[in-house]
């Protein structure tokens, strides 16, 4: 066999074969089987590699060398590309080496032929993967974070790390998730005068980031625009399809920004660039998953321009309507997603909710100068998921900032930006898994993401 191991050592991915090979040329692969169909003379393989969700059909002559390979078994297999009846291509190998036996007859969660509900599947996280709807998923996630990236190194934005361990709760809402080492001996040896046992390794209270943004904020101030897009975690007693404890968010900072529309602006044309690159590097995924979901294909929030409206306007739209809402309004709490999709239907696009009541949103967000009741504020509402972007002017006057009762009491450095230099910033934060079921119709977060975890589940 050191003839195939040399040839398969460049061997061709599935996903490419239609790109970039033709009838007769020789071709080596390498995958697992998917299935195994044994007629009289031939045995017809199907074949995935994990670069596509298409499966590649492998005939092989059905002799006794080849009756041991089965569904799971991992192959490598030469040959020639032929053009199948249905006018596939497919290999007709004249060498096949398993190198890998798959016995997925002996407790193996998955049957081939079968379609198992999402529930079921992500109860074997370790070998989901190996599902065609996951694996799908998960390329799809590839691609759209390198879009983004992409995107955003094209706007000459700087990519910033921001820290996942901190002392402030960016949000003020208390659902963080305390850091300390877990070793009593440890915390002991370390422990100052003063200083409680518990926060012996810091020196203080350590929190999972629930945002990166006061951090981008703070690069921002001397780089110009930047982002980031990075882990966050959020200890919620939620058990909602769009929720997660860990998830990852995609955050910016616009430096010399003064007007709300600008932001708007931005977040539509970057929402609208990055989607359209998406289908281009992934139709079939893109196509695969929405298919599996029931959900519809076409995406046609692309195509029109999306609406702007005040807060005001977005609750007399709702007060006018409430017969036809399921949630009841409330003046304190924001809007819910059954509103948030009402109002989307309503104008016919998705909708920048803008000019917050001040009470409903952060310390860092602007204060109106006309009207001290109101903050720059927007929220981005989007068809199936509702809330999907986040976003403000951010405060930059040090004295407002510094009077406002719920600024946390440590966080006198971020009021500092505003003395050394400051100049006007606004920024958005957007929940990537929750873009992911935007663009693929998947109607449960835990199922865009590799490893998902929620309350009352950290598996592996």
């Amino acid at each position: 066999m050191l003839f195939l191991r040399r040839f398969y050592s460049k061997s061709g991915r599935i996903a490419q074969i239609f790109k970039t090979n033709k009838p007769g040329d020789s071709l080596a692969i390498q995958g697992w089987i998917k299935n195994v169909r044994r007629l009289k003379n031939n045995t017809f393989l199907d074949i995935n590699d994990g670069s596509s969700s298409c499966r590649f059909q492998v005939v092989v002559p059905r002799t006794p060398e080849n009756q041991h390979l089965s569904p799971g078994s991992v192959i490598a297999a030469v040959g020639k590309i032929q053009v199948a009846p249905n006018g596939s291509f497919e290999l007709h190998a004249n060498q096949v080496e398993m190198l890998a036996e798959g016995r997925l007859q002996e407790g193996y969660p998955f049957s081939p032929k079968q379609k198992h509900p999402p529930e079921y599947v992500r109860e074997h996280l370790h070998l989901r993967s190996r599902v065609d709807f996951v694996a799908a998923q998960m390329r799809v996630r590839h691609k759209a974070q390198k879009a983004i990236h992409d995107y955003m190194d094209e706007q000459n934005f700087v990519q910033i790390n921001t820290p996942l361990l901190t002392t402030n709760d960016c949000e003020g809402a208390g659902e963080v998730f305390r850091v300390q080492p877990d070793s009593e001996n440890l915390l002991k040896q370390m422990n100052r005068p003063n200083i409680p046992v518990e926060q012996s390794y810091f020196d203080g209270k350590v929190f999972l980031t629930v945002s990166g943004q006061l951090h981008l904020e703070a690069m921002t101030y001397g780089l110009g625009n930047t982002y980031t897009l990075s882990p966050a975690f959020r200890a919620e007693n939620s058990k909602s399809p769009l929720h997660l404890a860990e998830f990852y968010m995609f955050e910016a900072e616009l430096a010399h920004l003064e007007e709300l529309e600008k932001l708007a602006k931005f977040i539509e044309q970057m929402l609208k660039s990055v989607t359209n690159r998406l289908l281009e590097t992934s139709a079939e995924d893109l196509s695969f998953c929405q298919k599996n979901s029931s959900s519809v294909s076409d995406l046609p929030w692309l195509q029109v321009p999306w609406t702007i409206i005040s807060y005001d306007d977005a609750l007399q739209v709702l007060q006018e309507n409430k017969d036809s809402l399921k949630t009841p309004i409330s003046l304190t709490e924001g809007f819910s997603k059954d509103q948030e999709l009402f109002l989307v239907a309503h104008c016919g696009a998705p909708v920048f909710i803008v000019d917050w009541p001040a009470e409903q949103k952060p310390f860092y967000m602007k204060v109106s100068r006309t009207n001290p009741n109101r903050v720059h504020a927007l929220d981005l509402l989007m068809p199936a998921v509702g809330e999907l972007c986040g976003g403000s002017l951010r405060e930059c006057d040090p004295s407002i900032l510094r009077s406002h009762p719920q600024l946390p009491k440590d966080l006198e450095w971020y009021v500092d930006l505003r003395k050394y230099g400051g100049i006007p910033t606004g920024g958005f934060g957007m929940g990537f898994e929750r873009y992911l079921q935007l663009v693929t119709g998947v109607k449960n977060i835990r199922d865009v993401i590799p490893f998902p975890r929620y309350p009352h589940s950290c598996k592996m």
